[in-house]
């Protein structure tokens, strides 16, 4: 357990209002434009003087602002704001999912809804600096054929990639959190899938969809291959039957 998050265990019950002021003084510093992506928040022992505060509230609130991707604390160098698209932890999502049970046919029709419509955004928004690291995932998806925990890393930059091509910071801070759960599911049995250079195709012509500004192929495509990939997590998983049971897996 790290200092920040043993102050934050420490803080009383009765401190979480100023814990609360702590968070609320650093995101009015963020919407005045005091405080831009990739700036140094202020030093802990400024900030407490300044909201009035302790430094153990300082370094709860600093946590509770880390947990929601809004900050990160770098060793040695002190806290930042987050630079690049915003990020959720999937730790709630995967909480979520063991306590309810969600099904692979859930998760993938939560995918489809959510990146389907991202494809076609990209389709009609991406420019050239959104294409390139498509084209390098899809590059490095054919490359690591032989190599199913390599390209899985491939695959999931891809679709984050397609996501940050829709110009929709929320739609793409959504894909990384659902991404980031089927990552850590997937990776789990992957090494038995039989069908990598296939699902290396089917990204190719996402990407190839997406570069000719086809709106409705790049959701077409994007559709088919999540139902194809669907398919392919059941086949990697044949004991296992898609119901409500805790211990099943999301794809």
């Amino acid at each position: 357990m790290t200092t920040r998050q043993r102050a934050a265990r420490d803080v009383k019950p009765h401190e979480g209002l100023a814990v609360e002021q702590v968070v609320r003084h650093i995101a009015l510093l963020m919407q005045s434009g005091g405080l831009k992506p990739g700036d140094q928040l202020p030093p802990e022992r400024q900030l407490a003087e300044k909201i009035g505060v302790s430094r153990p509230t300082v370094r709860a609130g600093l946590q509770a602002l880390v947990t929601m991707g809004v900050v990160e604390a770098r060793h040695g160098a002190g806290t930042f704001v987050t630079d690049g698209p915003p990020r959720l932890l999937a730790e709630p999502l995967s909480l979520l999912a063991a306590l309810h049970g969600f099904t692979r046919d859930e998760m993938f029709e939560a995918r489809r809804v959510l990146e389907t419509g991202a494809a076609g955004l990209a389709a009609d928004r991406a420019g050239g600096h959104h294409l390139a690291p498509m084209v390098e995932e899809v590059a490095g998806m054919f490359a690591t054929l032989d190599q199913p925990q390599a390209f899985l890393v491939h695959d999931l930059r891809f679709h984050r990639a397609v996501a940050a091509a829709s110009g929709n910071p929320v739609i793409a801070t959504l894909v990384e959190m659902v991404s980031s759960l089927v990552f850590e599911q997937r990776r789990r049995t992957v090494e038995r899938a039989k069908d990598l250079k296939e699902s290396a195709e089917m990204h190719r012509r996402i990407y190839l969809a997406i570069r000719d500004k086809d709106t409705e192929r790049a959701r077409r495509e994007m559709s088919q291959h999540l139902d194809r990939a669907r398919q392919a997590q059941a086949s990697e998983e044949p004991d296992l039957a898609p119901s409500r049971a805790a211990g099943s897996r999301p794809a």
